[in-house]
């Protein structure tokens, strides 16, 4: 861990919100209850893909405690949920984007579309009414692979005939072919980088009201951004003015990326308000979920590494179909391009690689970001393709990787990004000693007199965080900023209130963003309140994704800080009767330098509010400042896991004995949280690799739609994690020095499971592993080697 510093940055501060959480104190959206409360209901598409003849809600309306009725027609005249961010295709045209109704119109897309709103007095009646609707259905045929959508001979949307949204690429093409053509050695994998439903403790909720009085809405979400929110539904969809719309975003049970997006369900909420006239409250039950959260993953791929006789890349390229789903999502488009095939440079200096991105829909739920967003897949390619070379060219794994790690910096990659910083033989060394990867053969030994085989997987992984900046990620083509705001709020008594656009959803803002400010300030951190969430009270922000919190919203909130501190510093001039570069600031303290004439943080406070004998021509009263932060770049944390598994292979079973990782996040301020969030992130990325794989079948129809089905990681697949904070590397770009740290454990863990997996089984000839590794997966790749 890094070595505490004095005051508050470094230290493993206890998590402030964890009492209120622990103690069943938090408020999260349904526990919200409005004066007139209503509730919702949705009836859901039970087909995949249909024509919607006609729909006969009169028993509906007609039955106790329905208020109203609502279906695609009545909100025909309401646009579609937009998508933030434009891909053009290789030959320049603009990607497919057809409209995504909040109630469906004319066809429904995908089990689950929804097909009508019912409010009524109580939820119980809201649902029986659900029951009296009569929907006419012209089922058509489903597409629901994702290798076979393009060019199906059904179309999801007339607007993509052939089901392709776009064809992107990136990268040196007739560089990449030529580095191909003169390689000596090849190695070339196909896989699927299996989908994924993000299951998030909460399920989403919304609770919308309006307000006669002053003709003004109020949305509470379980969201992760919600001046998003608001700003593309006002400006986007409903058409209402900005400052007549709040959305409040209270304690939130979890996102991992599924809470970022605009929904259908909460726009249909605000729009329907207004027209009964009550607050209308839904929650999605865990069936719902499945089938309307934004789904992540999905990408069948073939990769090629391209290697001198010394084992130098030489080239990398890539062909990957991306499944988006019936919709395109709030940021679907950029997951599988701009968050991906920028990241497939990893720690490496392979001088051209070429990523082309076939993006198809097909009548399933959406996908866009799940933890990590386009990073885990690029990580999964690589890693794969590393490990899978090692064994073909008989080197070893950790030497393959240090013979081409990059170690001058800045690094300019062939896929846009430029690293600032890294130390990627630091974190490889650590990882093999906090692995004893030096007593791995004897433990190989004792595993095989068991019958069982024993193997070792690893994954060094670079990770792009905080996307920035603006006018890059403009040109490339968001359709919205990507800058933080903050604000800071210092009280006659010398309080503090900061008001952050970042969004805390199990990260511990409370907790880590208090810590800046008390020690920035040299005051206690109970003297410190965070405020998030809520559009009304903050004054702009894009919320909690890309593991930007600490290095772009924390960064905001140091700006706003530097300004109080110089106005401060103007006030304690006044009083200590100095000149203002004569005054120093440290510790809590306003100083004259060379001097013991001081004044305390408190009382410089006090006095810009108390502003007796004040120089008004000089300076205003009050200690109230705010700032915007827009990055200059990424931040790019990295590190390697290490990953060991004892498989049986007359069952498939595996069983990881040990996970070790070591990561570099630069400066840290909360070790303790940090390291809670590598261990979400490690069991989410084991998941992926053991446990989870979302189903459709032929028909559209999701197979695992339930916990029965879908097969969460529990306690017991998981092993002892063994996780190392290295020095680190601090960020070049931003005062704190901090990187990203939310996702990393999501990125590598999933590649170090698989290659370990297929190191066991190797020597029985298994060259790769479907995800989910289920036994009975692992168990057919065994016997299909040994056919061979």
């Amino acid at each position: 861990m890094n070595d505490p510093k004095p005051g508050f940055i470094g230290k493993s501060v206890e998590r402030r919100e964890d009492y209120r959480f622990l103690t069943g104190n938090g408020q999260y959206t349904d526990d919200i209850t409005l004066p007139g409360q209503s509730f919702a209901a949705f009836l859901r598409s039970p087909h995949a893909h249909a024509r919607i003849r006609a729909i006969d809600t009169a028993a509906a309306r007609a039955a106790p405690g329905v208020l109203a009725v609502f279906t695609g027609k009545d909100v025909a005249g309401v646009n579609g949920l937009p998508c933030g961010w434009l891909i053009n295709s290789i030959d320049g045209t603009p990607m497919k984007e057809p409209k995504h109704p909040i109630i469906a119109e004319h066809k429904v897309l995908h089990v689950g579309d929804q097909v009508a709103l019912v409010v009524a007095e109580t939820l119980a009646q809201a649902k029986a009414a659900l029951n009296l609707i009569d929907v006419d259905y012209d089922v058509l045929p489903a597409v629901a692979d994702t290798a076979t959508a393009a060019g199906n001979a059904t179309a999801v949307h007339d607007i993509a005939p052939d089901n392709v949204c776009y064809t992107w690429a990136l990268g040196d093409k007739a560089g990449v072919d030529a580095a191909f053509a003169k390689a000596a050695h090849v190695t070339r994998l196909e896989f699927v980088n299996n989908r994924l439903v993000p299951n998030a403790m909460e399920p989403r909720a919304a609770n919308a009201v309006y307000s006669r009085a002053d003709d003004s809405y109020t949305l509470y979400v379980a969201s992760q951004n919600p001046h998003v929110e608001r700003l593309l539904m006002t400006a986007f969809v409903l058409g209402l003015p900005e400052h007549k719309v709040r959305v409040i975003a209270p304690d939130v049970g979890g996102g991992f990326g599924s809470k970022i997006y605009l929904y259908a369900e909460e726009t249909a909420l605000v729009w329907a308000a207004r027209k009964i006239g009550r607050p209308i409250k839904w929650t999605a039950e865990r069936s719902e979920s499945f089938i309307t959260d934004a789904h992540g993953r999905d990408h069948v791929t073939v990769a090629e590494l391209a290697m001198d006789g010394n084992g130098k890349f030489l080239a990398l390229r890539e062909h990957t179909t991306a499944n988006l789903g019936a919709y395109l999502s709030t940021f679907s488009s950029c997951i599988p391009t701009i968050l991906h095939s920028t990241l497939l440079a990893g720690q490496y200096t392979t001088p051209v690689i070429y990523s082309e991105i076939k993006a198809v829909f097909t009548n399933t739920v959406p996908v866009d970001a799940y933890r990590g967003a386009g990073r885990p897949e690029a990580t999964y390619l690589l890693e794969r393709l590393v490990d899978t070379a090692a064994r073909e060219l008989k080197l070893d794994p950790a030497e393959l990787r240090r013979r081409n790690f990059i170690r001058s910096f800045p690094y300019q990659t062939p896929v846009a990004l430029m690293y600032d910083t890294g130390d990627y033989d630091a974190t490889l060394d650590r990882a093999l000693d906090l692995a004893d990867v030096a007593g791995f053969a004897a433990r190989r030994a004792e595993s095989e007199k068991k019958g069982l085989r024993r193997g070792l997987g690893y994954a060094a992984y670079i990770e792009a965080c905080g996307i920035a900046p603006s006018n890059i990620a403009g040109a490339l083509g968001a359709r919205a900023g990507l800058f933080e705001a903050g604000e800071v709020r210092v009280h006659p008594t010398g309080k503090v209130t900061v008001f952050t656009g970042s969004h805390s959803h199990g990260q511990g803002h409370e907790t880590t963003f208090a810590q800046v400010v008390a020690d920035k300030l040299g005051i206690d951190i109970e003297d410190v309140d965070i405020q998030h969430g809520d559009t009304g009270k903050t004054l702009f922000g894009m919320g909690t994704y890309g593991s930007r919190s600490l290095s772009v919203g924390g960064t905001a909130i140091v700006k706003a800080l530097d300004k109080v501190v110089a106005k401060g510093k103007k006030i304690a001039a006044h009083l200590l009767e100095a000149a203002d570069a004569d005054i120093e600031f440290a510790n809590g303290e306003f100083r004259v330098a060379g001097t013991d004439r001081k004044k305390s943080f408190a009382e410089v406070a006090l006095t810009a509010y108390v502003p007796h004998n004040f120089p008004l021509d000089k300076l205003e009263p009050g200690l109230n400042e705010n700032a915007f932060y827009d990055p200059t770049n990424f931040t790019f944390p990295a590190g390697t896991y290490v990953c060991e598994v004892e498989v049986d292979p007359a069952t498939g079973a595996v069983r990881i004995d040990r996970f070790s990782a070591c990561d570099d996040f630069g400066n840290v301020v909360n070790p303790m949280i940090v390291e809670g969030q590598v261990h979400g992130g490690l069991a989410q990325g084991i998941g992926q690799a053991l446990t989870e794989g979302c189903v459709y079948n032929e028909d559209g129809q999701l197979v695992t739609g339930t916990y029965m089905d879908y097969a969460m990681p529990r306690a017991d697949d998981l092993p002892h994690f063994v996780v190392e904070t290295a020095k680190g590397t601090p960020c070049t770009h931003n005062p704190l020095g901090v990187k990203g740290c939310g996702e990393a454990g999501a990125i590598g863990s999933t590649p170090a499971v698989i290659n370990a997996i297929v190191d066991a089984l190797a020597p029985l000839g298994v060259r790769d592993i479907a995800m989910p590794a289920t036994p009975y997966s692992v168990w057919k790749a065994i016997q299909a080697a040994q056919k061979h």
